[in-house]
């Protein structure tokens, strides 16, 4: 059990405040500060801390792939660590976007690679031939849109709305209230010429304020779609002329109290718009964007990987046993454990082994390995469990802390999560 130092991703709707008070650094920060990557991602490996020089995890899983992931996850993971963990603070939305199940993945990497795409350039969509299904829990009240609405639904807010240049595209939809009819109205919004969209957004703009403005209806305050109305104001005014305020008029609108976990799988359209969390996810660079960015958005390869089905977003029940809680996803990437514990609790055992990440977010604690080695973690502090250190035990310290620890969902035994893009 080493200490480990992670990485943190300055990216522009990244906050000035969480990650640094998180750390224990000035705040505000001087820069945004998006994420803190914990783990073996090739473009920002975590460091050993006591290791001489710049040793990283990636070293150690390649001088020893044995000792750090077991015999049996060795031969599993091929030497790659399965996930990334990270600690995500949003100040500004993300832009839109999803992820491939394995085997898109795999056939897109292929393709790529076939026709010499260079892993840098800014239209390439797989830079590995990995999935990404992913999982947030929340460290505060966190908002996202997530997952296809039901249709029904969004032809009442679009009948709410009551703009007349939707007016065809509304009951196109009403039409059809399936996976389908969302298929053909995302694909024509997506692909709407740029001097449509710029028509488009500011309309709908104007029927947001129409209705929040309208008392009683169901975009004012306390109406069944007041959240819906003001984040599509809030993404016209921060992204006009983007495609991306049309297709999340079709998303759900999604509210985690602190301690919910959020499942992303692959297909799923979804834009995290404030808020912060613990992101685990498997560890891939594949994201094909939807829109609400400046960036590339690959519409044809996008269409073929949506997942157009609708209904509510899925929110994991974890498993409880006293302080703790297991978010076991549907991937057999990762598995994240929550751990609430207090100076009564005791020692408390992780719950999961093979190679793990364990940081402290609230609080302080001390861990203990099947080992012997004991390592004291203040807030902002974590560590690199192998499999050789066998079972893993933490207690609190002076007061509550908040641990969360990170590993695969894999079995030996064939006792776990089915693959990535399985239903």
């Amino acid at each position: 059990m080493e200490l480990l130092e992670g990485t943190v991703r300055p990216y522009a709707w990244g906050s000035r405040t969480h990650i640094a008070e998180l750390l224990g650094e000035t705040v505000p920060s001087p820069h945004p500060q998006a994420e803190l990557w914990l783990g073996a991602h090739q473009d920002a490996p975590s460091r050993l801390v006591e290791q001489p020089g710049d040793r990283t995890l990636l070293d150690a899983l390649a001088a020893d792939p044995e000792g750090t992931f077991g015999a049996a996850r060795a031969g599993r993971w091929q030497g790659r660590l399965p996930f990334l963990l990270k600690v995500l603070a949003a100040e500004e939305p993300l832009s839109l976007q999803t992820h491939p199940s394995a085997e898109q993945a795999a056939a897109g990497y292929a393709r790529e690679e076939a026709r010499g795409v260079p892993q840098s350039a800014p239209e390439r969509n797989y830079r590995d031939p990995l999935p990404k299904p992913e999982i947030l829990c929340a460290l505060e009240e966190f908002h996202a849109l997530a997952g296809f609405r039901d249709a029904a639904t969004t032809v009442t807010l679009l009948r709410a709305l009551d703009v007349d240049r939707l007016a065809h595209h509304t009951e196109l939809l009403a039409a059809q209230p399936d996976p389908d009819g969302l298929r053909a109205l995302f694909t024509m919004w997506i692909t709407l010429p740029q001097r449509t969209v710029d028509d488009l957004v500011p309309a709908l703009l104007d029927g947001c304020v129409r209705l929040a403005k309208t008392p009683g209806s169901p975009g004012a305050p306390g109406g069944e779609f007041e959240r819906e109305v003001r984040t599509l104001l809030d993404l016209g005014e921060r992204y006009p002329g983007d495609a991306g305020v049309l297709a999340a008029l079709l998303l759900n609108r999604v509210v985690l109290a602190e301690g919910e976990c959020l499942f992303q799988p692959a297909g799923s359209p979804h834009a995290y718009l404030s808020g912060s969390g613990v992101e685990l996810m498997a560890n891939s660079d594949n994201v094909l964007r939807a829109g609400l960015t400046p960036k590339h958005v690959d519409v044809p390869e996008l269409l073929r990987i949506l997942d157009f089905r609708c209904g509510p977003p899925t929110v994991l029940r974890p498993r409880v046993d006293g302080p703790r809680a297991v978010f076991t996803a549907p991937s057999e990437h990762f598995r994240l454990v929550r751990l609430d514990v207090g100076p009564d609790d005791g020692p408390v055992e992780l719950g999961i082994d093979g190679p793990r990440i364990v940081v402290v977010v609230r609080g302080d604690a001390s861990l203990r390995a099947g080992t012997g080695r004991s390592v004291a973690l203040a807030r902002g502090r974590a560590v690199w469990a192998p499999a050789a250190d066998g079972v893993v035990t933490v207690e609190a310290g002076r007061g509550r802390a908040l641990v969360f620890a990170a590993g695969d969902g894999w079995s030996p035994d064939g006792d776990d999560a089915p693959p990535d893009g399985a239903d």
